[in-house]
């Protein structure tokens, strides 16, 4: 089935263009078959109904002893016409219908209602159906004259429709016959011209419409999809199509602007929140150095590191789902390979596994920030980092694995929303404010991405510690 709505209408338009004209073709055919029926019922009553003979008018052909040789009326010839012709009646002393044959009652009700208003008397009526060379009258015939068919265009291996009628009174049989019109073809090539040139007017204008009105919704699609990465830094989508169309896309540029309006605000209050916070978190820890208790000194440094900490984690969070710095085409691999070797010089257990080498356009800064929360988670409840980036498909995976207790696995979603942790404290020592995973995953979902957690099962089925996966396509 086609996606797209122009596919999805053009092709039920099309199928029931198909049945309506399947149904036209069915209707004719019956029709043909109807009339040819009519006819050669009409044909065979015509003639039965004309026997001069069966009126005292004279004989038609005459009979041998056995029923079966005839020979045509005095003065006239079969044969001397050009066309196809109306075979002559036969007279005989048996029924038509030989053994091993079967009578046709379909035909034979609809002749015997013909004949009797025509108020022919009839004893007996029986019709069937054999083929024209098999029929023992034409063998004789063909005999006499081998073109015998040809000129009356009759086709050998025919259906030859044979009326037997025996009226009261009468020990002769009177025998019609009419070969079978060969099926006429053009009516069928008639529907078949039609169905082309309904497909091509119909579903040709009907593209076109359509056209119009998916065009500017698939502008709107692409627009709507990128909405978080591009807002405000493009022109408006120009209105095009149809007047509902036009209206729509109208609507939603005026809703962006207002969008954008707002996320401008907003990032202009968070940073003068931020202005505001730091400087008398900066004044405070210039006071602390007059205490004189080093423990409590340094108790006091830790807190308004710990706030100072969760400040720039809640406005990272909130600029980046609009960022300002461009994509630039980075080494996936060195950049991860520099994060890895930031945390070796620290002393943390920071290894390295396996790398591929992948380059693709993302936010080197964002990103580096989402590897060191994700390192430090590791860290954190793991107390060691196995970083790897792989390629599957067509996207680049960076894996973090620890060794720690993991997540259980009805709470690995709620532990992506912001201030959701582990730990239920807000000690930074375990665990924090509960940003680092939110972040990461906004960075993911930033660069097209998505941020994925599993549990790893150890060789005896247990918890065998976290797996954090940042999975980003390959464009």
């Amino acid at each position: 089935m086609p996606k797209s709505l122009l596919g999805q209408m053009l092709l039920a338009v099309a199928l029931a263009l198909l049945v309506a004209q399947a149904l036209s073709v069915i209707l004719l055919y019956r029709a043909e078959q109807n009339r040819i029926e009519g006819a050669l019922v009409n044909d065979l009553a015509f003639q039965l109904v004309a026997d001069r003979r069966a009126n005292g008018t004279g004989s038609a052909q005459t009979a041998d002893p056995r029923g079966r040789m005839m020979r045509p009326e005095r003065g006239r010839r079969d044969e001397g016409r050009r066309g196809p012709r109306r075979m002559r009646l036969e007279r005989a002393l048996e029924s038509p219908l030989v053994q091993g044959e079967m009578r046709d009652a379909e035909r034979e009700t609809a002749l015997q209602a013909v004949l009797e208003r025509q108020d022919v008397q009839i004893a007996e009526l029986v019709v069937l159906s054999r083929q024209i060379s098999q029929d023992p009258y034409i063998i004789q015939r063909l005999e006499q004259n081998p073109r015998f068919l040809a000129r009356r265009g009759w086709d050998p291996d025919g259906e030859l429709i044979i009326a037997g009628l025996k009226r009261p009174g009468d020990e002769n049989w009177t025998i019609a016959r009419a070969p079978r019109p060969p099926r006429t073809r053009g009516a069928l090539a008639g529907v078949i011209i039609q169905t082309l040139i309904l497909y091509v007017v119909l579903v040709g204008g009907l593209a076109f419409l359509l056209r119009r009105l998916t065009q500017p919704l698939a502008q709107l699609t692409k627009r709507v999809e990128g909405f978080g990465g591009t807002l405000g830094s493009e022109p408006p989508i120009e209105p095009s199509g149809p007047d509902d169309a036009r209206r729509l896309i109208t609507a939603h540029n005026a809703m962006e602007a207002r969008i954008a309006a707002l996320l401008d605000e907003k990032n202009v209050m968070l940073g003068a929140i931020g202005h505001d916070l730091k400087t008398p978190l900066a004044a405070l820890r210039v006071r602390i150095e007059s205490v004189e208790d080093e423990d409590e000194r340094a108790r006091m440094a830790a807190t308004i590191e710990d706030i100072t900490t969760s400040l720039d984690d809640i406005l990272s969070l909130a600029r980046v789902g609009r960022p300002t710095d461009p994509l630039e085409r980075t080494d996936l691999s060195a950049l991860v390979a520099s994060v890895v070797e930031e945390y070796e010089d620290m002393g943390e257990n920071v290894t390295l596994g396996d790398t591929a080498r992948v380059a693709l356009p993302l936010r080197a800064t964002w990103l580096r920030r989402a590897l060191r929360n994700l390192v430090g988670n590791a860290l954190r409840y793991g107390e060691q980092a196995r970083v790897a980036l792989v390629r599957e498909g067509d996207e680049a995976v960076i894996r973090i694995a620890d060794r720690g207790p993991g997540i259980p696995k009805a709470q690995i979603a709620a532990m992506m929303e912001p201030f959701a942790r582990g730990d239920t404290s807000r000690n930074r020592e375990t665990g924090g404010a509960g940003l680092g995973l939110t972040l990461a995953r906004a960075i993911a979902e930033q660069h097209g991405g998505t941020l994925v957690l599993t549990n790893r099962i150890g060789e005896d089925g247990s918890v065998a510690g976290l797996l954090s996966e940042l999975r980003l396509p390959i464009t």
